[in-house]
């Protein structure tokens, strides 16, 4: 039974992953192609439906090297699909950050 006891954890862990379940790591997470956007040495942020491509969603975005002041910042090209909410699409042409 104490044997049982010490393997439990990893058992648990082994059969999570098997199974495609996750468990919470120390590590640093990893940038995906998908799902939210990942900015050296800070939290994932959820990505604004109002365009394709990871537009942060913040109090304001603007286009990384540009004249903006953020406090977030995307590299473009990022294509318009809803409302251009943080204005990244000067000319209009569906296209933001180009």
């Amino acid at each position: 039974m104490r044997l049982m006891k010490k393997f439990a954890p990893l058992i648990m862990s082994f059969l999570l992953l098997a199974a495609g379940c996750t468990t919470k790591s120390t590590s640093a997470p990893q940038p995906s192609n998908r799902g939210p956007a990942l900015q050296a040495n800070k939290p994932l942020t959820q990505c604004d439906s109002n365009y394709s491509g990871c537009v942060p969603m913040a109090s304001d975005v603007d286009c990384a090297g540009g004249g903006g002041n953020g406090p977030a910042y995307v590299k473009g090209p990022v294509t318009v699909i809803g409302k251009d909410i943080y204005g990244l699409d000067r000319d209009g042409d569906g296209v933001g950050c180009e």
